[in-house]
């Protein structure tokens, strides 16, 4: 079952996700092509694909991507030429042994993360591996990023968050390595608005308060722009 704030808030932000999030870094994709030997010929599943960000970097590979992602309004936004199925982490609507490799983008702290590894372990074909891939922000060094977190706090309830690493525990006693890139992104107090406005508890607000949590995050780039810092993690997972 997908979160009622993923559910709601996803399916709300679409279009302000594709605006304010930002793409992966090209030294990300370099990095999952070398790893995952991603080329034409391979297959990949992007899980909780949303938009298409990841989905869309993937198939510029040349390597056949295949995008599982359970709200409708996301799964409509990957665009033409990529294969889109309706379904989850915890139920992959694909055969056994039918992917090469699997992606999941700022996405598996929303999982069940025992059922999705079962899942991802049954598609995966052997000496195929798993990536997941994060554009964190870096609260803990950025004053930008701490001041948003402080006006959207209070909202957040019992989301789930990367940050927590509740994640890491589906992976107790299995090896994951992790690979990190600094990059930053560069914008207005719309494009804020949009960045922040497309976190899920933040979009599932009724329209006057997000309004007033957005006009606040506004004020943080005033007239001008702001550097947006993020930290790229990429974790592999090879089951055994």
């Amino acid at each position: 079952m997908v979160h009622r704030a993923a559910a709601t808030g996803f399916a709300r932000g679409v279009e302000a996700y594709e605006r304010g999030r930002p793409d992966y870094p090209p030294e990300a994709l370099a990095y999952l092509q070398r790893e995952l030997d991603l080329r034409r010929g391979r297959t990949v599943v992007d899980l909780a694909a949303g938009s298409g960000k990841l989905t869309r970097q993937l198939a510029s590979l040349g390597c056949e991507v295949i995008a599982v992602e359970p709200v409708d309004e996301m799964r409509a936004a990957i665009g033409e030429g990529i294969r889109a199925l309706d379904g989850t982490a915890e139920a992959i609507p694909l055969p056994d042994s039918s992917a090469d490799a699997v992606t999941v983008a700022q996405a598996f702290h929303w999982f069940d993360g025992a059922k999705a590894l079962a899942e991802i372990a049954r598609v995966l074909r052997p000496g195929g591996a798993l990536a997941l891939v994060w554009n964190r922000r870096p609260v803990e060094s950025s004053p930008l990023h701490a001041a948003i977190s402080e006006i959207i706090a209070p909202y957040r309830g019992d989301a789930p968050a990367h940050a927590s690493g509740a994640w890491r525990e589906a992976f107790a006693g299995l090896e994951l390595s992790e690979w990190r890139h600094e990059f930053a992104q560069r914008l207005d107090a719309d494009g804020l608005a949009d960045r922040v406005g497309s976190t899920s508890f933040v979009a599932a607000l009724d329209d006057g308060e997000r309004e007033r949590v957005l006009a606040r995050v506004r004020a943080l780039a005033g007239e001008g722009t702001v550097e947006v810092p993020y930290v790229c993690e990429v974790h592999l997972w090879r089951p055994g």
